[in-house]
């Protein structure tokens, strides 16, 4: 049987290690399995006919446990049903070849042991050598990507701290007093272009992690599994040799088993090791799909974008980096061309021996290849960085490195007091570790270094270089009268929402009030913000357009107690008895002993509809204890409390979850009608274009689709469905 197309594991079966490891495995070690059959066929060969056919007998039953599993596999993705495997049919021509044979020599007895069994023994213990350098070195290459990935989310951790930090900078400007104000802001700004910095390289680390796991994937896998796939075809070729052998012997020694052995010789010819590995592949080919792309995820506490800095000081970061990797980019490449061709001088001298033409040991090749691709994919990984580096910079701001004056830095200890000229600061220590140029005389911390400009005016004289000195330092402390420095004064600046509406994004713990007291002054009370837009000709697109106001509990009010408050003391309130999770749309999940507000009462169906946070839904009325209504308390503060949030991740919600839960009743069918769910305006609302509704605070209206994040919810009034912002109104 001839195989049109070669199957290849690596193309077939993407991320599939685990199963053609199992499978190769399955196959080496039924070569033991094969030697002790010549062992015992060797003892019994003295008892003639009776004890061959008993042999026959028991490894028929052998085989037939193991048709499957040696076929395609332990866990094969389609059912093979009555199919085996060209060496399984083989196998299966032999022992109805021995069956047919009635008698055996002495001679045949001891030329089992000796030409068949032990070989056979030895050859066994070598591909599962073979085969477990593949297994550590598919571990090699996991962990290196593993590492890859730890390495990302590293620097992901390291943005977030640069981002809190300039969040932290921020705070300490608006509560500076006028005489640290200057200084506040000075390391405010610096924090923000240290947080540029920071997010670019993570956005650099991003696409470096994404080419290793291509890499990964689509290259150092499937070479593997290739190599497999290869050990495996070996082994079968080396099978059939022994069973050639075995059939040379019975054909000299059986004269009269001639015809039944010079059937077997015919048959064992066409065990095409290809005929194996594809029934592997077809029964084990399944779906797969390669893991998503790393995206950049902005800082909880900084709004940011996905796209790199280009502003003036993040260029000349960039810049820097550029020159540095470009320059490193020519030895890698070169580098890896050297590994790339030892590494294919090696697969070469396997492929002789595995024909016979090299005598070396092949256990100690593949030892050595794997020790040479090893090191030939580290200085992949390097070039690839580099490449994915300078194609990052200059997609995004072309090729910076173009007519750049670098600086001749050399790393040097500063065991004077001497001042950085970028930042202005104190180079501190008696070895403190700095660099200076070897021309100019330009000097700054080791942090700084991709910071400065590459503005070197060449080679310099003592008093040119004191001159350079003087008006780098002055520069570098120049204040103007806006309290910005020079070397900042260009910058763009950062938009940030204002605080009260930004919290309506942002996942974190601060105040949601942008307005801050100082000194025991009471801010007013924060109004709703709309931000304006430019009229235009034609209608704007009507996403996220205007920023809505925050949910009222997010905005202090006077002390005067709100009309929302009013209203919310006179609901009835409850208790829930058990746990409540989710079953269906319209339903919330509920933890035990949570306090809800009863919206709508059971109507006889068994459910009651009530509010737990600002989650609204319905739950069995069994599971809700009704609590006795009483005075409303007076307001223990000037302002509402926060509303408790409906995933927390208090101590005492999780010792509540673990700690003896208790099983709720039956639950009743759930109510069959749907009820239309109301909305009133909390604000005034003029409509921008024909998709949306105009408010007037007070106003009600039918609630079509909820926001689904973008900022905006769709109502019905008059028959007629339009958008309006979300958080302009509230469920009623």
């Amino acid at each position: 049987m001839e195989v049109d197309i070669a199957p290849q594991f690596g193309a077939e079966l993407k991320d599939g290690f685990k199963p053609v490891n199992a499978w190769v495995a399955g196959g080496i070690a039924w070569l033991d399995e094969i030697q002790q059959f010549y062992r015992e066929r060797s003892a019994i060969e003295k008892e003639y006919a009776s004890k061959l056919n008993a042999l026959a007998k028991k490894y028929y039953e052998k085989k037939a446990k193991k048709t499957s599993s040696l076929s395609v596999g332990d866990s094969p993705t389609v059912t093979p049903g009555s199919l085996e495997s060209a060496s399984m049919t083989t196998w299966g021509v032999q022992l109805s070849t021995l069956e047919s044979r009635a008698s055996e020599h002495e001679q045949f007895s001891n030329a089992l042991v000796t030409n068949l069994a032990d070989p056979l023994k030895v050859l066994a213990a070598r591909y599962e050598e073979l085969r477990k350098y593949h297994v550590d070195y598919a571990g090699k290459l996991e962990k290196e990507r593993d590492g890859t990935y730890a390495d990302l989310r590293k620097m992901k951790g390291k943005y977030d701290g640069v981002c809190q930090e300039v969040e932290n900078r921020r705070k300490k400007t608006e509560s500076a007093f006028d005489h640290g104000k200057h200084k506040a802001r000075n390391a405010f700004e610096q924090q923000q272009l240290e947080m540029r910095n920071v997010k670019n390289t993570y956005l650099i680390a991003i696409n470096v992690t994404n080419k290793q796991k291509e890499l990964y994937y689509h290259q150092y896998v499937p070479e593997l599994l290739d190599s497999l796939q290869d050990l495996s075809e070996t082994r079968v070729n080396k099978l059939n040799s022994i069973w050639s052998l075995a059939a040379q012997i019975e054909t000299q020694t059986l004269a009269r088993s001639t015809k039944y052995l010079e059937h077997l010789s015919a048959e064992i010819p066409r065990n095409n090791p290809l005929l194996d590995s594809m029934m592997f592949v077809r029964h084990n080919a399944g779906p797969w799909q390669e893991p998503a792309d790393f995206q950049f995820e902005p800082s909880p506490v900084w709004l940011d974008d996905g796209n790199i800095a280009t502003d003036d000081s993040a260029t000349i970061f960039l810049r820097n980096v550029l020159t540095k990797t470009k320059a490193s980019l020519a030895e890698h490449r070169r580098e890896l061309d050297k590994k790339r061709r030892e590494v294919e001088a090696a697969k070469q001298v396997r492929q002789n021996i595995r024909q016979g033409k090299d005598k070396r040991d092949e256990v100690e090749v593949v030892r050595a290849i794997f020790s040479l691709q090893e090191s030939m994919h580290e200085v992949e990984r390097q070039k690839v960085s580099a490449e994915v580096e300078v194609s990052t910079i200059t997609t995004a701001v072309g090729d910076l490195s173009i007519g750049a004056r670098n600086h001749n830095f050399k790393s040097q200890t500063f065991k004077i007091p001497t001042n950085c000229d970028l930042c202005g600061d104190r180079i501190w220590g008696l070895s403190a570790k700095g660099f200076d140029c070897r021309d100019c005389g330009y000097t700054c911390h080791s942090k700084c270094e991709l910071k400065v400009p590459a503005d070197c005016p060449g080679e310099q004289t003592k008093e040119e270089r004191k001159k350079l000195k003087e008006e780098r330092q002055k520069a570098a402390h120049a204040a103007p009268a806006n309290g910005h420095s020079d070397s900042h004064s260009n910058l763009p600046q950062i938009s940030r929402s204002n605080t009260v509406n930004s919290m309506n994004t942002l996942s974190s713990g601060y105040s949601a009030t942008a307005q801050r007291s100082v000194s025991g002054i009471t801010p007013s009370p924060v109004a709703p913000v709309v931000d304006e837009q430019p009229e235009k000709t034609t209608p704007a697109p009507r996403r996220n357009r205007i920023v809505a106001p925050p949910p009222a509990q997010y905005i202090k009010d006077d002390p005067v107690e709100s009309p929302a408050a009013t209203s919310t003391s006179s609901e009835q309130k409850g208790r829930m008895l058990y746990a409540y999770q989710q079953n269906g749309e319209g339903e919330i999940t509920v933890a035990e002993g949570r306090d809800v507000s009863i919206l709508e009462p059971d109507d006889g169906s068994g459910w009651l509809k009530v509010r737990a946070g600002f989650k609204e839904g319905l739950v069995p009325a069994s599971y809700v204890e009704t609590l006795p209504s009483s005075p409303t308390p007076p307001p223990s503060s000037s302002f509402p409390a926060r509303p408790d949030s409906t995933y927390s991740a208090s101590s005492a919600s999780l010792a509540g979850s673990v700690a003896g839960k208790k099983k709720g009743p039956a639950v009743a069918p759930k109510r069959g009608a749907k009820k239309l769910k109301y909305v009133e305006a909390l604000y005034d609302y003029e409509a921008r274009s024909d998709g949306e509704h105009s408010m007037v605070e007070g106003e009600r209206f039918v609630l079509i689709n909820p926001d689904s994040g973008d900022g905006w919810a769709d109502v019905e009034r008059d028959g007629v469905v339009r958008s309006v912002p979300a958080n302009y109104i509230q469920t009623v």
